[in-house]
């Protein structure tokens, strides 16, 4: 079979073209995890009381268990050359079911509820600049069940809205066009973070921030305490890393995927990782812990380091590079996540038109449209923040999943070339999973719940479509 995917000479069902070399997928991994986490979670993590080296510690620890969790997906890589990743591979090594489970769970609430987050977060941030107003005003007071209300921050939402739709049409169009677009945004915001980096390491007020470190009265944390701050700080450092798996899921328009997705994940991994910790050194060397803890939810930690370092003039460079960073996420995950249910459709275990190819762009153009319709009615109900709030739980549920089919694939002989760190690293990953999980359901117990649900209400869909298919 010809890796240059092609319609075939009898005029039958298009299929996806490999279009994308290894450089777009690197620059894809690390543009799908910059966006607006980097920036904005310095703030929670101080506040959690723990020391800058536990802080550092965490982004470390966190990019540590990320890198782990790539050479997994890495040795997964081998399996096959279609789209869908997480989801084919689950599919591949425990059946239709359990990959079914978290397709659904991906649409619902993985891919599409960040789609909504960051088309949200990208009007918000546009907002401060020019304000947008409320047009359906007089009607943001009625609601549905008493807690969706569809017409508040109805300014925010439409431009939300047609952000969500120009990319969806510019991905609609062709894949080369999604990852030209991400390539040119993603070289832009690691141009624009080193360049905070650099100041911020460099500036001049570190001593006399240090002064105030050392002399303010500290609370250590110990034991058990210590330990939940630690795992706090990791969850919010995971949601800035969260998206390096999702290169996966175009594997079908990737040249050379077996060898080029591993390599795409491990250096986008480590090039995100990298450029956090060093941002994050940058923003307490600016800055002490007190006054990163004293700033206000609705402020952004990074526009007020940039701030103390360039005035009003830095603070809307960093709001400018943040809308970048978003916009930039934004067409990531749409590329990626529309392929995970194209792939379910192939499989008969989705709505059936996600399985079309548009003849002339080549792209999977209903499942980008369902996508773009899910993610849209997801920003007018406004409860895309619940959402949101459980990606890391469920994405993690799925995780420690992935895992275990290596251990599978591996033992079973259908995987047998050597994987990085194995069996020690996808056991870590397994049991770190587990321990996160158990640590949120203690911590979060609604969330939890809410979580769980939506994972388990793919079984009632399972059914229907496993009917359907036969």
């Amino acid at each position: 079979m010809n890796n240059e995917t092609t319609t075939s000479s009898n005029n039958q069902t298009p299929t996806l073209k490999r279009a994308l070399g290894v450089g777009t997928g690197v620059l894809l991994v690390a543009g799908m995890m910059i966006g607006s986490g980097v920036f904005k979670k310095i703030v929670p993590m101080a506040q959690t009381g723990l020391s800058e080296g536990w802080i550092v510690a965490a982004w470390i620890g966190a990019g540590i268990i990320t890198m782990f969790g790539a050479f997994t997906i890495a040795g997964l890589a081998n399996l096959t050359e279609e789209s869908g990743g997480v989801y084919e591979y689950l599919r591949l090594s425990f059946g239709n079911f359990f990959s079914f489970l978290f397709g659904w769970t991906d649409f619902t609430t993985i891919g599409c509820a960040s789609i909504a987050a960051l088309g949200f977060i990208f009007a918000q941030t546009v907002n401060v600049f020019v304000p947008l107003g409320n047009p359906f005003q007089s009607l943001e007071h009625l609601s549905i069940a008493g807690f969706i209300f569809p017409f508040a921050d109805s300014g925010i939402k439409l431009l939300a809205i047609a952000v969500i739709v120009l990319l969806t049409w510019v991905n609609y169009r062709g894949v080369q066009n999604g990852g030209l677009i991400n390539n040119i945004i993603t070289s832009a915001k690691i141009l624009g973070i080193l360049l905070l980096i650099i100041l911020g390491l460099s500036y001049s007020g570190a001593g006399t921030t240090q002064q105030v470190i050392t002399n303010e009265p500290t609370q250590e944390l110990h034991g058990m305490a210590l330990f939940s701050a630690v795992l706090a700080a990791m969850l919010s450092a995971f949601w800035a890393y969260d998206g390096w798996s999702n290169i996966s899921f175009i594997a079908g328009e990737i040249k050379n995927p077996k060898r080029n997705i591993p390599i795409a994940i491990m250096s986008g991994v480590a090039i995100a990782m990298l450029l956090y910790v060093l941002v994050n050194v940058a923003y307490m060397h600016v800055l002490p812990l007190q006054a990163l803890k004293a700033i206000d939810q609705s402020q952004i930690g990074a526009a007020v380091v940039a701030e103390t370092l360039l005035g009003k003039v830095g603070q809307t460079l960093i709001v400018l590079l943040i809308m970048i960073s978003v916009f930039g996420a934004i067409n990531g995950i749409i590329l990626a996540h529309a392929r995970i249910y194209y792939r379910m459709a192939q499989e008969k275990f989705f709505f059936k038109k996600a399985a079309n190819v548009h003849p002339v762009y080549r792209t999977p153009s209903v499942a980008l449209l369902y996508t773009m319709i899910w993610s849209c009615i997801l920003v007018i109900s406004g409860t895309f923040d619940m959402l949101t709030n459980m990606v890391i739980f469920a994405g993690f549920l799925f995780y420690s999943l992935v895992a275990i089919a290596l251990f599978k694939m591996k033992r079973n002989g259908t995987i047998k070339a050597k994987v990085i760190g194995y069996p020690v690293i996808p056991a870590i990953i397994t049991l770190f999973s587990i321990a996160l999980l158990i640590n949120t359901v203690l911590t979060q117990p609604k969330q939890s719940i809410i979580g769980a649900a939506l994972v388990i209400s793919g079984v009632l869909f399972y059914f229907y479509f496993k009917g359907k298919a036969k």
